[in-house]
């Protein structure tokens, strides 16, 4: 298992535009990666969405009918994200939220939900997923994605063990690049 301060250390701001380059698109397009789960009209989540890499792209396959939430723990890392909406229709469609360290505190139910490089920062993953679990819908998705650089094969494992004693049904592993990851749904 991974020391626990490297497991939990979250992404800074002063970190974002590592995360946002143009170049990342080539290996991790958003919309070719989220294409299979999200469609007009869905409500959608994107938990630790960062500079909002996904986030925009998500809001523009919701369209006008639909609505993102933006979630992070960081006010920097949402205020990137309103900056680059701004004046722009995808501000009527995000919404952002700020979690806690320990609670994402939200009350809406989502079709979907992404979290992309952020599980592994999570100190107690069991209350997360769980907590997760309780914001989809029936049959919603849950997609995570971890770092291979970052989570080992023993570790993904392992936090794959915990979602499915959540209650979540594993429907499959996508091929992300240089990644881990897992297709989730709530088995209701």
């Amino acid at each position: 298992m991974m020391e626990s301060t490297e497991r939990n250390r979250v992404c800074g701001v002063e970190r974002a535009g590592a995360l946002d380059i143009s170049l990342r698109k080539l290996f991790q397009d958003p919309r070719k990666i989220l294409k299979p789960f999200i469609r007009e009209g869905m409500a959608v989540a994107d938990l630790g969405c960062g500079p909002g890499f996904f986030t925009i792209e998500m809001a523009k396959m919701v369209g006008k009918t639909g609505k993102v939430t933006a979630v992070d723990l960081q006010d920097g890392m949402l205020d990137i994200v309103r900056k680059k909406v701004s004046n722009s229709d995808l501000q009527n469609i995000i919404i952002f939220h700020k979690c806690h360290a320990d609670k994402i505190e939200l009350t809406e139910s989502f079709d979907f939900i992404l979290i992309f490089y952020m599980l592994h920062e999570v100190p107690d993953q069991s209350a997360f997923l769980n907590e997760v679990f309780y914001l989809l819908k029936p049959r919603g998705r849950v997609l995570i994605v971890e770092p291979k650089f970052h989570v080992t094969k023993n570790d993904f494992d392992s936090s794959k063990m915990i979602m499915e004693k959540t209650g979540y049904k594993i429907v499959e592993e996508l091929k992300v690049f240089l990644s881990r990851s897992v297709v989730l749904e709530k088995n209701v």
